[in-house]
């Protein structure tokens, strides 16, 4: 999953950073609250850690402005504040929670995994395809013959192909999904993830494959 952190703190941000990287997500950060609006109306993301505290718009604005363009995204809000009216003015807003600073690594990543419960696609977290399984709560591809616990990107690539079976996906999209705008990436580190992932398919026995359209993008396909 890909997430948003708009918190001024850098100290704090690389070291938010950190934690949800190894805990496999995906994260852009940014510094100053109009620097958060632009990168929520530009890009899509999975949910977002919005601190309240923040230069040029604080994240009531953010918030506020996010809610009132239909963006429903899930969003955390991280604020020194703790008063109850704060809370309360935030959750009315559209917020989905609310941590107060200090706090520990381990109630961040529960609460952000509770808000992004609902963009999980199946119930049981779960993506199908032929004879692959690929757990979104393990990261773990699977057939009968075996499975790989997969690399954040690796997964990420994976997860958006079983997400849309039989669909062309621009390369472009897996760089702005994955790596984001911003992102010092070329188009060649997708095929690099593709490749990684078609040699563990091939392990695995898999009965579907990773085709590629020449300067198009890829499918994911079953094999006939």
């Amino acid at each position: 999953m890909r997430l948003l952190l708009a918190e001024d703190e850098k100290a704090l941000s690389r070291a938010l950073v950190a934690i949800l990287e190894r805990s496999n997500y995906s994260v852009d950060a940014v510094f100053d609250g109009q620097s958060a609006l632009d990168y929520l109306k530009s890009e899509n993301y999975d949910g977002v850690i919005l601190d309240v505290m923040m230069p040029k718009m604080d994240g009531f604005a953010v918030l506020k402005n996010l809610r009132e363009a239909g963006n429903l995204v899930p969003v955390l809000l991280l604020t020194a504040k703790s008063e109850i009216d704060d809370k309360v003015f935030g959750l009315d807003l559209g917020a989905n929670d609310y941590l107060t600073k200090p706090f520990n690594s381990r109630e961040l990543l529960a609460r952000v995994r509770a808000m992004t419960r609902t963009q999980v696609a199946q119930p049981d977290a779960r993506l199908r395809m032929g004879n692959v399984t690929l757990d979104q709560a393990t990261l773990e591809l699977s057939t009968p013959s075996g499975s790989f616990r997969l690399a954040n990107k690796e997964y990420q690539v994976m997860e958006l192909l079983m997400s849309n079976p039989h669909r062309l996906i621009p390369t472009e999209r897996f760089l702005e999904k994955i790596w984001g705008y911003d992102s010092d990436a070329e188009m060649n580190v997708v095929w690099v993830y593709i490749s990684y992932l078609r040699k563990k398919l091939t392990a695995l026995h898999a009965n579907i494959e990773i085709k590629a359209a020449r300067n198009a993008g890829y499918t994911l396909e079953e094999n006939v």
